[in-house]
């Protein structure tokens, strides 16, 4: 089982330290594995030899899109299909919750998304139309900020419409931008009293779908490892699903550590300040 929250959290020189302990890794995507732009050739080899001594891989991303769409993402960055068995997206845990409930729904996000509605028996209305929000980005997020929704936002919180989010991301970083996701949108609506729903990291239901996908259940959780750079996604996540975690530093946290190779007194005191615990950490997955 995960470690107690007040235990020290130890850096390890590589994931092979560690990884034939576990029976499965699920493990982040962006800012882990790739920028958004390129692969990381070193979490690539990483995740090639942890499968290689029989652990099982499961790529868990608060993509709004389906695992097949992040697999095509992967593929054209020339990242190894043989460094993973399986794919679990937000978007895939979000479809669940779209299919229940209102038909009408309105949709914040990128044309890129609009894969995540193929199949499903709802209807993308005009905003005056809809009986739901369904959130999976930001219009333009390069060059948009959430400012820019408050007055739409005001407007859908008037009508007391729910909101499901897609990816509980805040942001992310893209190449050496950092990028805007859905999440800094929910966040904006909750905090006018709106209702939204999460199916991402760190939330439970994707949790039980990852570990369904290798046919693990709660009598395993001692054997699952998981990996991310998110404090308030990936190791919140695997600390209310009771698993241990590696935090990667070098990633949307970096800034609030003591330079790019941590100590492990600022990365303790970086978990504690956020109520969090991690087993291990590492600057970047290798």
């Amino acid at each position: 089982m995960a470690q107690a929250k007040d235990a020290p959290c130890r850096k390890i020189t590589a994931l092979g330290d560690v990884a034939a302990q576990y029976g499965a890794i699920v493990c982040d995507v962006w800012g882990v594995v790739h920028n958004g732009v390129s692969k990381f050739p070193a979490a690539e080899d990483a995740l090639l030899s942890a499968r290689g001594k029989g652990v099982k891989v499961v790529l868990l991303t608060n993509s709004p899109r389906r695992s097949e769409g992040v697999a095509s993402q992967l593929e054209a960055m020339g990242f190894d299909r043989k460094a993973y068995d399986h794919i679990v997206t937000s978007g895939d845990a979000t479809r669940d919750l779209i299919a229940k409930g209102e038909r009408r729904i309105f949709h914040i996000g990128p044309e890129r998304d609009l894969e995540l509605f193929d199949g499903l028996d709802v209807e993308r209305v005009e905003i005056e139309e809809a009986r739901r929000i369904v959130v999976t980005g930001l219009f333009d997020d390069e060059n948009e900020t959430p400012d820019d929704y408050r007055g739409m936002l005001n407007d859908l919180r008037g009508r007391d419409l729910p909101m499901i989010c897609a990816n509980p991301d805040i942001v992310v970083e893209r190449g050496d931008r950092t990028i805007y996701c859905a999440g800094a949108i929910a966040r904006e609506y909750a905090s006018l009293g709106g209702s939204v729903a999460f199916a991402g990291k760190p939330h439970r239901p994707i949790y039980d779908l990852a570990a369904e996908t290798i046919g693990m259940d709660e009598a395993d959780l001692g054997r699952i490892l998981a990996i991310g750079d998110g404090l308030h996604t990936d190791i919140k996540g695997a600390n209310g699903f009771g698993v241990d975690a590696v935090f990667i530093t070098r990633g949307i946290h970096s800034s609030e550590l003591d330079g790019a190779d941590p100590s492990e007194a600022s990365v303790a005191s970086l978990l504690r300040q956020n109520g969090l615990s991690a087993r291990y950490f590492l600057p970047a997955l290798r």
